[in-house]
């Protein structure tokens, strides 16, 4: 009995050793070790979350962007066919269709395409040389549109189908919808993603938190049990948890920011290879803007102060749990 009174004197002196030296300023010897394997460790794997966090954002807004750039032109232009028909002048038919559109309010302009953009449009199909007189190719007006005040776009149809042989209105709606469509499709998945990539390493943190509480279990306990509050232990571990997760935060966002300047200096660079015309169609030249950088830098904040939080939710937790064996004990 004697010996097990001077185990807990010796106990309780070292606890109160501990505390002193943790409150006697920046000095002080944390309870979770710098720099240890499993700190190491768990930098590179919010390095990875965050890198993949941020290239679904920027990812996300090159979509968004392209998407609200296709549908602002389309949106400024409808398109007039016309057919060849037997007996008819198609110059003259093309010029008639033109003065019909014009007559709208909304129409600002139009522009017939002629027989060598025509023949260019079709080059990639039936290749370069083409008679377009030869063959029986619908010729195109182009219609610019006032965004603000559009024409009634059914009166023109009708007018255009009434008075032109062979005639037909497209004002790219169904395009339009399909596109925004697809771009709220793009974004909700990519949200989808970012919310899972999230959510996984709120899961990394709270099973490194664990595994830093067990390994410095021992302390903890003679700590919490002589009085120290949860607050202050809590306190520690969120610390570290912070500068840690801010450093491999950091690292990811920087990463996933030069792989996106790297791309658009690509881009740039490439401009009259086919692979690059084609990628500028569909994601502009890969330049996430002002607030893709602004999104980025928030995503590095959020996961640090995520980390943060679910370090001190999960050492509270922890510490309730150590409460409630240690009342069940007595």
């Amino acid at each position: 009995m004697n010996e097990v009174m001077q185990r807990l004197d010796l106990v309780r002196d070292a606890a109160f050793r501990l505390i002193e030296e943790w409150r006697k300023g920046p000095s002080q010897s944390p309870i979770v070790p710098q720099g240890n394997v499993a700190g190491t460790a768990l930098i590179i794997v919010i390095a990875i979350m965050t890198f993949l966090a941020c290239l679904t954002f920027g990812g996300v807004s090159l979509v968004r962007d392209s998407a609200a750039a296709w549908q602002s032109q389309i949106s400024k232009e409808a398109t007039i066919q016309i057919r060849p028909v037997e007996g008819e002048d198609m110059e003259a038919l093309l010029a008639q269709a033109g003065k019909i559109a014009q007559g709208f309010a909304g129409v600002t302009s139009t522009r017939v395409i002629d027989r060598a953009a025509t023949a260019r449009l079709l080059e990639p199909w039936l290749g370069s040389g083409l008679n377009i007189d030869e063959l029986p190719v619908p010729r195109l007006v182009v219609v610019s549109i006032d965004e603000e005040s559009p024409p009634d776009f059914a009166n023109l149809r009708a007018e255009l189908v009434r008075n032109v042989p062979g005639a037909s209105f497209d004002d790219h709606r169904t395009w339009v919808d399909r596109l925004v469509s697809m771009a709220r499709t793009t974004v909700l998945i990519g949200m989808s993603v970012l919310a899972l990539v999230i959510a996984a390493t709120v899961l990394t943190v709270i099973f490194a938190t664990r595994g830093a509480m067990a390994g410095n279990g021992h302390i903890i306990e003679v700590l919490h049990f002589i009085g120290a509050e949860a607050k202050f232990v809590a306190r520690e571990f969120e610390r570290h948890f912070f500068r840690t997760a801010f450093k491999g935060a950091l690292c990811g966002g920087g990463a996933a920011v030069l792989m996106f300047l790297l791309i658009s200096w690509w881009s740039s660079r490439n401009l009259a290879t086919p692979e690059a015309d084609q990628a500028a169609a569909l994601f502009g030249n890969f330049a996430i803007g002002r607030d893709g950088y602004i999104g980025v830098a928030i995503i590095i904040l959020l996961v640090s102060v995520l980390t943060m939080i679910t370090t001190r939710l999960t050492v509270i937790t922890q510490l309730k749990e150590m409460d409630n064996r240690g009342s069940e004990s007595i």
